[in-house]
């Protein structure tokens, strides 16, 4: 009897125990709403506020005489979104052989049925219902991948499927909802945190990858499209392989605001080992070298020791949301963690095991897979501690580690201090009204003489610009009256002859220098450096008079050429000639070289004579052009070869 009135009262306990929770978690939304029954189920991932599921087998072909039904319900007070990743169901007339049925209990609704040749209108259907049944069914078939399906509550209108890839959006930021259980559904991904993501990545996945979410409860996801890379590497994150990729247009990179490398003040273990080589000298493997930076070897374990820990003291609390570890760091010894336990302290003597968001079991991590690459692992929700510890549960030959905590210090929230202005006792304090200054940035004005200073600064920018303008004015006419004062009284080269009106004083005059006879300038006189402003006079003209253009020689008396302001033509600054006197006459042909004369060539009577007992030297005349009579002697007078020099021109070239 005693042992019978246990047991009812221990089932009438466990009874009321039941109801207690029915009634705390009703209201909560944590009832036991979602669930699943039947054998064409397959991965399925149902929490409170989002989830995942899938036919048997998908994205491969979903077995023949199958059923599952999926029961989802929202937190109270919300309605269900549902996502339509994939449905390929083998078609039939009214979807009878594969179907796929969404009906809501509580108002009688139904949805579907849905097959490939009745497939759902949009991607997203919004129901009014906080409750709604799924329901799979398949026949005999031969094709078809089935079917995959992801809900949230009506709090996140940007719910997306698991299958959304990065090249589905063409805009460069990108915010939107990942539903839970995307991590183990079929899709690639390209890159890793640091580097990013190939655009090609599918979405959702590459944020349970990057640490962004977690995928037992999906979340929010804020990323940006930013310029492809030439090469992604591969990494192991959170559960997950990231493949290596080649190049792309775009890449994504997700954003994590609490996402900085911490500093460990200390580093402590529980025991480390001392290797003694062949040569007998020894190397130890202290905790100090359990720094992800160190060169070298690592932190390992002695290997008698039953317990392996290791303790990271972070100097003051921080928010700690990931962690990095590695192996041994060499090749001949290929130590390393393959999965490990993280619990955290606040004071260094009580510790808290993390066991994630959604367990009521420690959370275990999945490490390194060699001794030289780099494992990460997100904390969702984050730690808030000092000292953080990691435990090892398997490794590969022997304990050895190297760590690095990711985070970010306490954000600490003040009250902001009420604004009291230091005004001084005597002087009242003026009463608030509104402003109708706009305040200078980076200037502090008194909005009563804002408006006098404001027009001071104008005045005064007003006078400097004025004063420029005068100056660059008074700069040009300078430059201009210069240049018409040189014009008026600097000489025109080529023409002598100057009209009365051009009067210069003699000290204006620069003074010239001769062309025909220059003189070596003395040291240090700068006004000889200049060329001569008149030409050498041309050997081929006959006299200065037959010139047609301008002349470098003295004119004659007879061509009207009166002196500038000077009682004497040379009395000029510089006592030099004013112009180049002529050269003595010189003969016009060129002593002939003695060469043999060719056949039928004629000769000229002309010649000039040549010295004392010599005969006269003949020269050849140009001979008379086509219709052209010579007239008169063919040698002028004095040209003979007993006579003086004659001066003849050259035929035209």
């Amino acid at each position: 009897m005693r042992a019978g009135g246990g047991a009812a009262s221990r089932a009438l306990a466990l009874a009321l125990l039941l109801r207690r929770c029915c009634l705390l978690l009703g209201p909560l939304g944590l009832r036991p709403a979602a669930a699943q029954d039947g054998n064409g189920c397959g991965h399925t991932l149902l929490a409170p506020h989002s989830g995942t599921l899938s036919s048997k087998n998908y994205p491969g072909t979903y077995p023949n005489h199958t059923m599952c039904r999926w029961r989802l319900q929202a937190p109270h007070g919300t309605s269900l979104l549902l996502a339509f990743g994939d449905v390929d169901l083998e078609p039939s007339e009214h979807c009878a052989h594969s179907s796929l049925l969404l009906s809501d209990p509580q108002a009688g609704t139904a949805y579907g049925p849905y097959c490939r040749n009745s497939v759902p209108s949009a991607p997203l259907l919004v129901t009014n219902s906080s409750s709604v049944t799924v329901l799979f069914n398949s026949t005999s078939h031969r094709s078809g991948r089935g079917l995959l399906l992801s809900y949230a509550t009506s709090q996140h209108p940007d719910l997306v499927s698991c299958l959304v890839r990065g090249t589905h959006y063409t805009q460069e930021h990108i915010s939107v909802y990942c539903p839970a259980g995307c991590k183990d559904i079929h899709g690639d991904i390209w890159g890793n945190p640091s580097q990013g993501y190939r655009d090609t990545s599918v979405l959702c996945k590459a944020a349970v990858h990057a640490g962004v979410i977690a995928d037992e409860l999906g979340g929010q996801v804020t990323l940006s499209r930013e310029k492809g890379i030439t090469l992604y590497e591969s990494a192991f994150a959170n559960g997950l392989h990231s493949k290596r990729g080649s190049l792309s247009e775009k890449r994504l990179i997700f954003h994590k605001a609490c996402d900085d490398v911490l500093e460990v003040a200390a580093f402590n273990a529980s025991s480390w080992w001392h290797e003694v080589d062949v040569l007998g000298q020894v190397r130890a493997w202290v905790a100090e070298r359990a720094a992800l930076g160190t060169a070298g070897h690592s932190w390992a374990a002695e290997p008698s020791a039953e317990i392996a820990w290791l303790e990271l003291d972070l100097g003051t609390r921080r928010n700690v949301t990931g962690i990095i570890t590695k192996g041994s760091s060499e090749q001949l010894r290929d130590y390393y963690v393959t999965s490990y336990r993280v619990s955290s302290s606040r004071d260094g003597k009580n510790w808290k095991p993390y066991r994630g968001s959604a367990s009521q079991e420690d959370k275990v991590f999945e490490g390194n897979a060699d001794s030289h690459g780099e494992v990460s692992n997100a904390f969702i929700p984050p730690i808030v501690a000092r000292y953080v510890r990691v435990t090892p549960q398997r490794w590969h030959q022997r304990v050895a580690l190297k760590v690095a905590l990711v985070g970010c210090p306490l954000a600490r929230v003040r009250a902001p201090r009420p604004y009291v202005p230091s005004v001084p006792k005597e002087v009242p304090v003026p009463t608030s009204r509104l402003s109708t200054h706009t305040p200078i940035p980076g200037i502090a004005l008194d909005p009563e003489k804002a408006g006098s200073t404001l027009l001071v600064m104008l005045l005064i920018g007003g006078f400097v610009l004025l004063c420029s303008v005068l100056l660059l004015l008074a700069f040009l006419c300078h430059r201009k009256r210069k240049s018409a004062a040189e014009l008026n009284c600097g000489i025109t080269k080529g023409y002598p002859k100057l009209e009365s009106s051009q009067v210069c004083s003699l000290q204006s005059l620069q003074p010239p220098s001769l062309a025909s006879f220059p003189t070596a300038p003395a040291p240090g006189d700068l006004s000889r450096t200049h060329s001569p402003e008149y030409a050498e006079p041309d050997l081929v003209q006959v006299s200065p008079s037959s010139q047609t253009g301008p002349s470098t020689f003295k004119p004659l008396p007879d061509e009207g050429y009166t002196l500038p302001l000077v009682l004497s033509h040379y009395d000029v600054p510089g006592k030099h000639h004013e112009y180049a006197e002529p050269l003595p006459p010189e003969p016009e042909y060129a002593t002939p070289f003695s060469e043999p004369e060719p056949p039928g060539t004629r000769r000229s009577p002309c010649g000039i004579a040549g010295p004392p007992g010599c005969p006269p030297v003949r020269y050849r005349s140009p001979a008379p052009r086509p219709g052209e009579e010579r007239t008169g002697s063919p040698c002028p007078e004095g040209s003979r070869g007993d006579g003086p020099l004659a001066h003849v021109y050259h035929e035209a070239l």
